[in-house]
């Protein structure tokens, strides 16, 4: 008899086993849940202006600027620093469990957040305050959703339901910045207020439907373990936020004791940290884990990425609001809402690559696309470099959607391939360091884009800047005063909708003593974006180019994963492993040694 064609090879290839119906509710519930908990980190952004117009506090002026970051900032550090804890404590005492209890946290503290009683600098710390336990119940959200997806769909079916959960999350930070500027024009309240209906249907939803049906591993708490990770990475991404704070005469602040001191100190509890992790008999941080290649390279390939883009989306809204925008007739106000609006085929490229990525992965593996990705992500930041300033709108649209094509691409095989890459038992602590390397990449990313940009504008804007002022009338101490400022301000000022010039003069008075010529033009719509563009493109050069560098060793990284799911057999049963199973330890999963 001859050989079999390739139409009978397939009929008699057996089907991969379908999701039940308890699947398609675990994803719909923590697909929601995720989108929520991401959108509330963007959605902030761009309410920003009315956030502290509401309470009546200038975070531009001295001494402010630390309420803007933290607003900024401390929720993406508090989810970097807990999300690894609780999805070791969801393997220990149930990802259902501990997933419910983080929408409790987060619809209770999104009430807390619209019912502020305070006013100025007490109103920003109860905001920021309230915005830490509103992380809290994020990362009790993101920590356990990927580890519950998991449990829930067969191996075969995995990149689907994890790249649509990702993909939610990526789609919810953007989709943040257009309802933000919306909400915001209504009432700054209603961008917590927009978390309720959610968060108590979707907390009814899930402690009816949910449960737990993976693996449970009740171990002692890593009490240690905890702590010095806390202290440690807390320690770094607090130096982080205010490293790009200006510090003296200088315009940042890393050469801060403080700083210093908070980095250096960070590092050494982190080293600290990883020596406990390697003594005790149940860890937090599961080290065993980096043996498996899959998990080690998709991490690190993950991690590069969250550095190439977590700034990115403050650059360039930066660059609508601070300059195109106006050049192209909106005003200061409109430019927050407007530059949200401009992002959106961005948030187009996530919604028709992510899915789509993660069904081709779950036929063809995760490799291969997830490489592809990350050359269509490199190329797109290539792309940006070489447009002007004052680019025609289409080019923009086009590339930014390319870079949202590329980041699906990549996101939804890389979640796949190193969740499936991990023993049942795992998946929570697994889910848990996932996150913690991609919110950790994203504050790094800020303060490192921050930096390059405030580092290149900091050598050519004061010349700029001063030349630019006295043209116009501008008595030259004043001139001179106003340009040796630190740049940061003038960068937050476009963040918040904010005229620069205006803010920059309104200090020293000297605006209303100029003719109505030179009042007019100072705070015309096109003075500030003319005098920053040539110092501004510079920078974006820079970033752009650390991103495209970051996104080729990202590419490189997940590259080293190593086989395609898909050639590996799967063993049946809802615990089914996306590795093969030789042996099987005492608890009935197969070993970190035995899968490396």
């Amino acid at each position: 008899m001859g050989s079999p064609t390739i139409a009978q090879a397939r009929a008699d290839r057996p089907r991969p086993p379908k999701p039940d119906a308890y699947a398609w509710t675990a994803l719909a519930n923590t697909t929601a849940a995720i989108f929520m908990a991401s959108l509330d980190g963007s959605v902030v952004i761009i309410a920003l202006p009315a956030i502290f117009k509401g309470i009546n506090l200038d975070p531009l002026s001295a001494g402010n600027i630390s309420y803007l970051l933290w607003m900024i900032m401390g929720y993406r550090l508090v989810q970097a620093v807990l999300v690894v804890n609780l999805g070791k404590l969801g393997d220990m005492f149930g990802r259902v469990k501990m997933y419910n209890a983080g929408f409790v946290v987060f619809t209770i503290a999104s009430i807390l957040l619209s019912f502020d009683p305070f006013q100025a600098a007490h109103g920003a710390m109860w905001l920021i305050g309230w915005r830490f336990l509103q992380a809290i119940g994020g990362a009790m959200l993101m920590a356990n959703s990927a580890a519950i997806l998991t449990d829930a769909f067969p191996p075969e079916r995995r990149g689907f339901a994890l790249g649509t959960n990702q993909i939610a999350a990526l789609a919810g930070m953007f989709i943040g910045l257009v309802l933000g500027g919306l909400l915001a024009a209504w009432d700054w309240r209603a961008v917590f207020w927009i978390n309720l209906p959610v968060g108590v249907f979707g907390t009814l939803w899930a402690y009816l439907k949910l449960r737990d049906n993976g693996v449970r591993h009740r171990g002692k708490i890593d009490w240690w373990g905890n702590i010095t990770f806390a202290l440690g990475l807390g320690s770094v991404l607090v130096g982080v936020t205010y490293g790009i704070q200006p510090y003296g005469d200088n315009s940042m602040g890393w050469e801060s004791p403080v700083v210093l001191g908070e980095l250096i100190g960070g590092i050494v509890v982190l080293i600290i940290f990883l020596i406990i992790e390697t003594r005790v008999a149940e860890p937090m941080f599961r080290l065993s884990l980096f043996k498996i290649r899959e998990f080690t390279a998709g991490n690190l390939a993950g991690l590069l990425v969250s550095i190439a883009r977590g700034g990115i989306q403050f650059m360039l809204i930066i660059w609508l609001q601070g300059i195109w925008l106006p050049l192209h007739g909106y005003s200061y106000e409109q430019t927050p809402l407007w530059a949200g609006i401009l992002m959106l085929p961005m948030t187009a490229g996530f919604l028709v690559s992510g899915p789509t990525s993660g069904i081709l992965s779950d036929r063809f593996g995760s490799r291969g696309i997830a490489t592809a990705g990350m050359a269509v992500f490199a190329s797109s930041f290539i792309l940006l470099m070489l447009l002007p300033v004052n680019f025609p709108f289409w080019a923009f649209a086009l590339i930014i959607a390319l870079n949202g094509i590329g980041s699906g691409m990549f996101v939804s095989p890389n979640s796949s391939s190193i969740m499936g890459s991990v023993p049942a038992r795992d998946r929570g602590s697994a889910s848990g360091m996932r996150s913690t390397f991609q919110n950790s990449g994203t504050a790094v990313s800020i303060g490192v884009v921050f930096t390059l940009m405030i580092a290149g504008l900091s050598s050519s804007l004061p010349t700029t800047l001063a030349n630019g002022l006295t043209r116009v009338g501008v008595p030259t101490d004043v001139a001179h005063q106003v340009a040796t400022l630190p740049p940061v301000s003038s960068l937050f000022a476009s963040v918040l909708g904010v005229n620069p010039i205006q803010h920059l003069l309104a200090p020293s008075g000297v605006l209303t003593q100029l003719p109505a010529a030179s009042q007019a033009a100072l705070t015309g719509r096109t003075f500030f974006p003319s005098l920053i563009s040539g110092p501004f493109h510079s920078g974006l050069v820079v970033v752009f180019s650390v991103s495209a560098v970051l996104s080729v060793l990202a590419g490189l990284a997940s590259l080293l994963r190593g086989k395609r799911n898909s050639e590996r057999p799967a063993s049946p049963g809802p615990e089914a492993e996306s590795v093969p199973r030789p042996a099987a330890g005492p608890d009935g999963s197969a070993t970190a040694s035995q899968l490396s």
